[in-house]
């Protein structure tokens, strides 16, 4: 295989990027000046050395320090009684868009497909709910998107959670967002709505 396919099979491994626009990168960075492809090489070398994951909700955050909880996690100000449970990173900054939600965060790291594929983080989970019911939680709530494998996973993230039924109130986002609709590209007035109207199960 030469460079051209290689590195087009390698960018079309991304989500939402297929072998067509892959290969439209790989044309798009040999147009583009020496240095702009060394910089973007460097940007992914480092990648690892300067991004961490944070121990409490798992997001990724920018580590230059040595801290291992995120800026969201060491907040003193936010609400240990509200934990969000969201698919991804870029859906808990939706979240953080809206401007109203001041409680905790869990990023399950992905979906359920109704095939049984896709791995979301269940050990983690159960260790973060016992860890923080000692710290005053009382509501989890549930933010995936309103599509078929956000539900499968929010029946699934039900079933991790019965232990602790008697002990919290369990929500879920309202129907402020369409059916169908990913929480990362949901405006923000449409995630406060959802916020606003969540319902308990």
């Amino acid at each position: 295989m030469d460079h051209i396919d290689e590195l087009a099979t390698a960018l079309s491994r991304f989500p939402g990027i297929g072998p067509r626009q892959g290969k439209r990168f790989v044309f798009y960075l040999l147009a583009v000046p020496t240095s702009d492809r060394a910089k973007l090489a460097e940007l992914i070398a480092s990648l690892g050395k300067n991004v961490r994951q944070c121990s409490e909700c798992l997001r990724f955050f920018n580590g230059n320090t040595q801290a291992t909880v995120c800026n969201y996690c060491s907040d003193k100000t936010r609400d240990d009684a509200q934990l969000m449970i969201v698919e991804k990173d870029q859906d808990l900054a939706a979240i953080e868009r809206a401007g109203t939600y001041r409680g905790r965060y869990f990023v399950l790291g992905g979906v359920l497909t109704l095939s049984g594929k896709g791995v979301i983080r269940e050990k983690e989970l159960s260790r973060a709910i016992e860890k923080k019911l000692k710290n005053n939680l009382k509501e989890v709530v549930l933010a995936l998107s309103a599509t078929s494998e956000g539900e499968h996973t929010v029946d699934r993230v039900r079933e991790l959670l019965a232990p602790w039924r008697d002990q919290l109130k369990i929500s879920e986002l309202g129907r402020g967002l369409a059916t169908g609709s990913e929480l990362e590209y949901s405006d923000a007035e449409t995630l406060r709505a959802a916020l606003s109207n969540r319902k308990e199960f």
